[in-house]
């Protein structure tokens, strides 16, 4: 495996080593990871690379394949076309495929509603933002306001707005690539892996991730996991690659990797 990146051997000597465990979780982020970033939010789709390396991968009994993603979870299944044993987890953790999540009471409802209401009325005032609905929460995108200056004016007003809303500090906010996220159930992609990894007792999780939420996700990989960062910023991750194209690269050679080290279909 060659990648465009000072740390290849070393990054390549950790897809061979995590290639060979019994039983690997791997863990991907969407936009940005399997997809390139992009401003119209329904036409991101998985590189062909990646798309093929996840079908063979999650067709295999000694791994499990997770996209976690902070789309809600019916955004994420809308530009995804991978097999039903890829396991898709959207709100950042907070919805699991399979699983009923936590549901609001009224009190939450009501609120929800209202910061939806004014997120929608952000938007109108800063043309570009986008609003995204969520089952436990709301975000704004800001991608395509035309500076950073109206971004950060656009997050002032909604972190103002919302927090007259919610005197009893009831909702969480966090921030993405250009996006402001509200919830009231939090949850991240950290303790999203900690679950799957529960449930599958893997030996290792494989954790590649772009944004700033993803290092929730790095912060709980342990002795034995493998976590990659795509693109600029700070992170906990072990390595670092430059795009979605590297992605397929990296995925493709763990395919390479495992099929050489087992049989197992």
């Amino acid at each position: 495996m060659r990648l465009a990146i000072e740390s290849s051997e070393g990054l390549s000597i950790a897809v061979s080593r995590i290639s060979r465990v019994p039983f690997l979780l791997v863990a991907l982020d969407f936009d940005g990871t399997l997809a390139p970033i992009s401003d119209d939010p329904w036409s991101p789709r998985a590189l062909p690379g990646s798309q093929l390396a996840i079908e063979v991968l999650s067709h295999r009994t000694d791994t499990e394949v997770a996209v976690i993603s902070g789309r809600a979870l019916a955004a994420l299944d809308r530009v995804v076309d991978f097999p039903e044993r890829v396991r898709l987890v959207g709100s950042h953790g907070g919805e699991l495929q399979g699983i009923e999540p936590a549901r609001l009471d009224s009190a939450e409802e009501e609120l929800l509603e209202e910061i939806r209401g004014v997120l929608k009325a952000i938007a109108t005032e800063f043309s570009g933002a986008e609003v995204e609905i969520k089952p436990a929460g709301t975000a704004l995108h800001t991608r395509m306001l035309r500076s950073p200056e109206a971004t950060e004016a656009a997050r002032k007003s909604a972190l103002a707005r919302v927090g007259e809303l919610d005197p009893q500090q009831r909702v969480t906010h966090r921030y993405g690539k250009e996006i402001l996220e509200f919830t009231l159930r939090p949850a991240d992609k950290g303790g999203a892996i900690q679950i799957l990894r529960a449930r599958s007792r893997a030996d290792s999780v494989l954790f590649i991730g772009d944004d700033v939420t993803d290092e929730d996700g790095f912060a709980v990989l342990t002795e034995g996991d493998l976590g990659v960062k795509v693109g600029s910023g700070e992170t906990s991750a072990e390595f670092r690659i430059e795009d979605p194209s590297e992605v397929e690269e990296l995925l493709s050679a763990l395919v390479r990797e495992r099929s050489a080290f087992t049989r197992n279909p």
